[in-house]
């Protein structure tokens, strides 16, 4: 071999080793495993967000609203007869009726819902129609309340409006033999404004306001 290419295979030789020491001290990619901080924060997550808050939740209910946390039950001799927040049907005279109901066959609570059926629907019309006739034709032909005749979309509202309750307040009277007068302070007694004086409208609850009629003395005068 000459002594011209001497040099240039040197440094083609030293350039190889170069390579190689590069390619031989590269380091390694670093894996990092993921199913214990996965597993970690699973069970974290579980607790804080599935029992811890809820309980606190639950605890923080029952200490500052403990009638509305548990239902808003309505209790008569101790024993629970409704809810303050579901409708119950009544259709005696001596009652106050609730408003129209399509749950099922009428405030049935395991099949809430309404007909929807729209404005237009000529079967709704003619339903409601048939009720408005059958309402004036017992109270003189008076104005009918329009929540008198038309169902909530639930099926279970538990109000009916002040003017609704006025409504009725003569027929419930000669019924149970008692004065006009004290039936309708009764209503006025059991009307519930507006929340917070804003949201909603004036209402009155159909059970409890039965209640109260049913604790009231008959001894008065009918007028």
């Amino acid at each position: 071999m000459s002594t011209a290419t001497r040099p240039a295979t040197a440094t083609h030789e030293a350039s190889a080793m170069e390579g190689a020491v590069h390619v031989e001290h590269h380091p390694a990619p670093v894996r990092h495993p993921i199913w214990r901080p996965a597993i970690l924060f699973t069970i974290l997550t579980t607790v804080v967000l599935g029992l811890a808050y809820p309980l606190f939740i639950t605890g923080i209910a029952q200490l500052v609203f403990p009638h509305q946390a548990n239902g808003s039950l309505i209790l008569k001799n101790g024993q629970v007869i409704g809810s303050e927040l579901i409708g119950q049907s009544f259709t005696a005279d001596k009652y106050f009726h609730p408003r129209p109901s399509a749950a099922g066959n009428g405030y049935d609570a395991t099949a809430s819902g309404g007909t929807n059926l729209a404005q237009s629907n000529a079967k709704l019309a003619a339903r409601i129609r048939a009720d408005i006739d059958k309402l004036q034709q017992a109270n003189g032909g008076k104005p009918v309340p329009i929540d008198m005749v038309t169902t909530s979309a639930s099926g279970l509202d538990p109000d009916i409006t002040p003017d609704n309750a006025e409504y009725q307040a003569s027929r419930v009277a000669s019924a149970r033999g008692i004065s006009e007068d004290a039936v309708r302070k009764l209503v006025a007694t059991h009307t519930k404004g507006r929340d917070l004086a804003v949201f909603g409208e004036p209402r009155v609850n159909v059970l409890e306001l039965n209640l109260a009629l049913d604790e009231l003395s008959p001894a008065q005068p009918a007028k």
